[in-house]
């Protein structure tokens, strides 16, 4: 396609989706009223600027004698157009990527563990916190070191005598 058959698909799409006859211009407005939009998108502003540039380069055309597509555009005018409306097609063009990186996320549910079928017969058994094994294993501790000292006393007492 030609620079002017590739901007008016281009503009009809970006109607289509703005719900405008102003296709191209209200996107561009569009980001333009959006509020840090090229610290949410990568290559923000290069799209802004090329946009806008093509919309000029439309308008020269369209309204200025003697323009032309022949001088008006360079190579690759028309494929970036065409390119464009794919990432628009695609939802990878800049107010797509705006939209989902600062949609608000869901909060994830906390996974359930799994629960095994209830058993027939049930039964009731407090599980024993850590700290509570911790205090225990350390009173045992201190039962048998107070037991050796007490043993060592009497076994020192007999070997004086």
């Amino acid at each position: 396609m030609g620079f002017i058959e590739s901007y008016k698909h281009l503009e009809k799409l970006c109607g289509d989706m703005l719900q405008t006859q102003h296709g191209i211009s209200a996107y561009i407005d569009d980001m333009g009223n959006t509020p840090n939009g090229c610290y949410w998108v990568k290559g923000w502003d290069e799209d802004l600027k090329r946009l806008k540039h093509y919309r000029w380069i439309r308008n020269q055309i369209s309204h200025e004698p003697n323009c032309t597509e022949e001088n008006m555009c360079e190579y690759g005018d028309a494929q970036w157009i065409d390119d464009f409306y794919d990432r628009i097609m695609n939802q990878s063009d800049p107010l797509a990527m705006y939209r989902k990186a600062t949609r608000p996320q869901p909060v994830a549910k906390p996974k359930q563990p799994y629960q095994s079928p209830q058993p027939q017969h049930t039964y009731s058994v407090q599980p024993v916190s850590s700290k509570k094994k911790v205090r225990k294993a350390t009173g045992l501790i201190v039962l048998l070191i107070v037991a050796a000292l007490v043993g060592l006393f009497f076994v020192l007492k007999y070997l004086v005598n």
